[in-house]
């Protein structure tokens, strides 16, 4: 039989068994290697990437929702030029619109304030039951769709209603139905930082000589003025463009009930897309512009921030 060659313990140097073990089967699968430390080159890139991804990211998710749409709507309002533009916002039905809508949401901005902070301090302060329910029936036009609530109060308060309220083709009427899809911003704005406030301190007040009314006005108030502030403006924002819930109550009588979002849904029908931009942009002005006056206003008073 031939010789099948030198083996591996022929190869081994005398006295060396730790070649063996390493050459054994099953052995070197649990072997310890050290770590493999990144080049700092590769290091830095991935740095850098994690802090430019993530805002890219965000400005194209904000691109594509916000700033593309727009632009096109105010290329759109200025395609006839500025003469164009002027001409829509200031034509007569336009102008009776806007002041509707703007006198409408200011006023419904100011009662749910008062409102919403009462809802939720009830909410927060007081356990009864029904509770559960109640906070439900708050947040229900956050999910009922805007037509299906115009129904609703057209069915209560319309010329078939069971209370005999009939404020179909009324200002009462386009009242109610902003003040329904806003009550959720005003009481849900509010809410959280009540339940965060400590309690210590009215009780400390009241230990003083403080009334009441005094607590409410000098610790209460300012404390959740920022979230108050806040869910004005949201309310506010939300009415001016409220379409569905108004569109069957109001009547859209021009110059009495019609509002701006019904007015640039007529003109969009005849096919006047410039004008209904025009208008559009106005309404997207005079939001942005209550929302940037809250922001001014915290800073001017040294109000805080809601948490």
């Amino acid at each position: 039989m031939a010789d099948a060659g030198p083996t591996v313990a022929d190869l081994v140097v005398p006295g060396d068994t730790r070649a063996l073990r390493d050459r054994s089967p099953g052995r070197g699968r649990g072997r310890r290697y050290p770590p493999t430390v990144p080049s700092p080159g590769l290091a830095t890139a991935g740095r850098l990437a994690g802090r430019v991804g993530g805002p890219a990211l965000v400005v194209t998710y904000l691109s594509l929702l916000v700033l593309l749409p727009l632009a096109a709507l105010l290329t759109k309002a200025f395609s006839n030029g500025w003469s164009g533009f002027w001409g829509a916002v200031t034509q007569p039905e336009a102008v009776a619109a806007l002041e509707l809508t703007l006198a409408a949401a200011a006023i419904v901005a100011v009662v749910n304030s008062v409102a919403g902070l009462a809802i939720a301090f009830v909410l927060v302060r007081d356990d009864f039951r029904g509770k559960a329910l109640v906070s439900a029936v708050i947040d229900l036009p956050f999910a009922l769709p805007t037509v299906v609530a115009g129904l609703t109060l057209l069915a209560l308060y319309g010329p078939s209603s069971p209370f005999h309220v009939d404020l179909a083709g009324t200002r009462l009427g386009i009242g109610c139905a902003l003040a329904f899809v806003t009550l959720p911003f005003c009481v849900r704005s509010v809410q959280p930082v009540l339940a965060e406030l400590d309690r210590e301190t009215e009780e400390a007040a009241a230990s003083l000589g403080a009334s009441p009314r005094q607590v409410l006005r000098r610790v209460l108030l300012p404390s959740v003025l920022p979230s108050v502030l806040a869910g004005a403006g949201l309310a506010f924002a939300r009415a001016v463009g409220e379409f569905g819930s108004v569109v069957l109550i109001s009547g859209n009588i021009p110059f009495k009930t019609e509002v701006a979002s019904s007015w640039i849904f007529s003109l969009s029908q005849s096919d006047d897309l410039p004008a209904a931009s025009a208008v559009s942009i106005v309404l997207v002005a005079i939001s942005l512009l209550v929302l940037l006056g809250i922001g001014w206003a915290r800073r001017r008073f040294d109000v805080p921030e809601a948490t």
